[in-house]
């Protein structure tokens, strides 16, 4: 019974953000004609501004910034969109260009991590499955254990980089982002508002991400414990 409880309350906290978040985008993504130019427009403008020497770019992947080719990239309805959502993401994702352009520490350590967190991940797995069988071989459980919870580790290890994440999120939306579009005056001083909840939005998007990391821990915390 606890662990159904544990899962109930883990299933509502990645959940939630996740249902939030598309509540918000959605909610803020219709057109506004009185916007100065689309996300994509801002989004160069931007570049061309800071003198930030990366690219701009269209995905089907999602919106992000990839520190390794130097290029923002926004999604076709960002990118061509005239709305609220449109530009706060845009501007978001420069905001993650700047931090790069200004060796943000947080967010090169995010993608040294996010390299081996990844590797580490598909070990992990590989560690658990077989921590039953090279305990038996060794003829020690506690062998089995400890293996297994390397395995978790390994596993785990993507929920510290969604965790690392979060002020690096909170960093490109709220110190970089809302000063650029309010001293611009990109948008209007009351659309200041629903611009806040869209880059809030944008930063918690990892908070569902480290609880879906963790929900996957959980899983494999209980199939060891059935063995």
């Amino acid at each position: 019974m606890p662990y159904i409880i544990l899962l109930a309350i883990i299933l509502v906290l990645m959940f939630l953000p996740q249902w939030w978040v598309k509540y918000i985008m959605q909610k803020y993504s219709k057109p506004i004609n009185a916007l100065p130019g689309t996300g994509g427009e801002l989004a160069q403008h931007l570049i061309e501004q800071y003198q930030l020497p990366v690219t701009l770019e269209t995905t089907e992947a999602g919106d992000h910034y990839d520190p390794q080719s130097k290029t923002v990239r926004l999604s076709a309805e960002h990118y061509n969109g005239k709305s609220l959502t449109a530009i706060a993401i845009a501007a978001h994702e420069v905001g993650h260009a700047i931090q790069d352009h200004k060796q943000d520490q947080l967010l090169i350590l995010r993608g040294v991590m996010v390299k081996n967190a990844q590797r580490f991940e598909k070990l992990g797995s590989g560690i658990i499955i077989a921590a039953p069988l090279l305990g038996a071989l060794s003829h020690s459980p506690a062998v089995g254990i400890l293996i297994g919870i390397i395995g978790l580790l390994s596993i785990g290890s993507m929920v510290l980089v969604h965790l690392i994440s979060l002020p690096v999120e909170f960093d490109a939306s709220f110190n970089k982002a809302l000063p650029v579009l309010a001293a611009g005056q990109y948008v209007t001083r009351r659309d200041l508002i629903p611009v806040r909840q869209v880059l809030l939005a944008a930063a918690l998007t990892y908070v569902a991400a480290a609880l879906a990391g963790l929900l996957n821990v959980w899983r494999w915390i209980t199939i060891l414990l059935r063995r």
